[in-house]
């Protein structure tokens, strides 16, 4: 019994491996958990301190729980059963398959990522590229939404930093939680946005089953007050024209909607940039008629670089105006009384047209407006007077134009220059026109205030 054994310094190795994760796992890594778990209330506690509507006890939930209240839904167990019947599956087979697309949809917010890096981050980044304006905005309206009810903010999508903005704008109020496409499953970057509260989707999934987990996701993060942000359209306008809104994600609320339970006000959003990141992709992709952008993540890194490499050669200029709007709030126990039949369509409809009217006015869109329909290149003089003219007509149908008449003159010139840096536009002896080849992404800024020109027009 106390003879000596010997044994190989490799299975002695092993055994001290799973001896130190023995330890680990059960001595070690629960007084970590706890560290960790208070460290992140006292976050919790002190970011709840400043915001106008705290964040919500369903948000700050564990991964895991979430996870096994939407496989144990009954909603969704319905649905496992109805899936086996018309696949010819089993239900285990069934119920397999909701576990993952639960892991793939729950996300796990945290409130340090969050406020202590995401926010930040976006702060700085969009300021670093543009100047950043809030447009049109009713600070009472805002501040007088009951903090009982669900918000969620409704936004037109221009681009991929339409994430950002919102995001660090709406900082002090709370902390939204996207749904974010396919695209953003990719690691490391999925597990970032996954803490920044987003939650993952299949836009073009037809499972009958994936609809059901990802909707009633949708409608238990609505019952529990999680304040979202929503893209109506389901992807960035390819033209500059706000598209007509997909219904799935508004129905998800609207069919979760009690009257007895939590109100849902949503918060129309209407963002425009003198530049978007994004746009000659957008309008080769309009062209093309297919939805497959070319850019990839070596184009991206490249594009940084060399406007990091101007930077350090103080050549960098940023890329105009980036502006936010919010309109007026829409009450879903309002609306839903007032519109009993089709509400989910008709509710859609009011919110696209909410957002058209307070999309903001800038410069470079303004410019193009006036040049995209001259045949022949216009004088500088010339090209001012008229848009003057169109600002003019536009601010008098009460859309917020972000230019001040005082201003308008500057904002051109700077919006000018944009536009010739980049060859959009040319400027000769004759004047300024839209460059060959360049009628496309000219429109592609003109389109996002098209409907506001239009209604300048027929207002005169």
């Amino acid at each position: 019994m106390f003879q000596t054994v010997e044994i190989p310094v490799w299975v002695m190795v092993l055994i001290a491996v799973f001896a130190a994760l023995s330890i680990l796992e059960r001595v070690i890594g629960p007084s970590i958990r706890w560290f960790l778990r208070k460290r992140a209330e006292r976050v919790v506690a002190e970011v709840n301190k400043r915001l106008q509507r705290p964040i919500e006890p369903f948000k700050l939930a564990r991964r895991t729980d979430m996870i096994q209240r939407l496989k144990y839904d009954p909603e969704v167990a319905e649905a496992i059963v109805e899936h086996a019947r018309t696949e010819g599956v089993r239900e285990d087979v069934a119920f397999e398959q909701v576990e993952q697309f639960a892991r793939e949809i729950v996300p796990s917010f945290s409130a340090t990522a969050y406020f202590g890096f995401g926010t930040r981050v976006s702060k700085w980044f969009s300021h670093m590229l543009y100047r950043v304006r809030l447009g049109a905005f009713d600070q009472g309206q805002i501040a007088t939404i009951d903090h009982e009810t669900t918000v969620v903010f409704v936004m037109n999508h221009r681009s991929n930093m339409d994430y950002l903005l919102v995001t660090w704008l709406v900082a002090d109020r709370s902390a939204l939680s996207y749904a974010v496409g396919e695209w953003a499953r990719v690691w490391p970057l999925s597990t970032l946005i996954r803490s920044m509260g987003a939650f993952f989707i299949r836009r073009r999934s037809r499972s009958a089953l994936y609809r059901k987990v990802l909707s009633r996701y949708v409608q238990m993060a609505t019952q529990g007050g999680v304040t979202q942000a929503v893209f109506p359209e389901g992807g960035l306008s390819l033209d500059g024209r706000m598209a007509e809104p997909k219904l799935g994600f508004l129905s998800y609320i609207v069919t979760g909607y009690r009257p007895e339970g939590r109100d849902v006000v949503f918060v129309p959003v209407a963002l425009n940039y003198d530049r978007v990141l994004e746009d000659r992709v957008l309008v080769e992709a309009n062209q093309s008629g297919e939805r497959r952008f070319r850019a990839a993540f070596p184009t991206a890194i490249a594009f940084a670089l060399r406007q990091f490499g101007r930077k350090l050669r103080g050549r960098f200029l940023r890329f105009g105006f980036a502006a936010v709007s919010f309109g007026e709030p829409v009450s879903l126990s309002t609306f839903h009384s007032e519109n009993a039949n089709e509400t989910t369509r008709r509710l859609g409809i009011e919110l696209k047209r909410r957002i058209e009217a307070i999309v903001p006015v800038l410069p470079v869109p303004l410019i193009a407006s006036v040049l995209e329909s001259q045949a022949n290149p216009v004088p500088r003089a010339a090209l001012l007077d008229q848009a003057q003219a169109l600002h003019a007509r536009i601010t008098s149908t009460r859309a917020h134009a972000h230019i001040s008449p005082a201003g308008i003159g500057p904002a051109v010139e700077k919006g000018l220059a944009m536009l010739l840096q980049r060859k959009i536009v040319t400027e000769g002896d004759a004047g300024i026109m839209v460059g060959a080849g360049q009628e496309a992404i000219a429109g592609f800024y003109a389109n996002s205030i098209r409907h506001l020109v239009d209604a300048g027009k027929a207002g005169t």
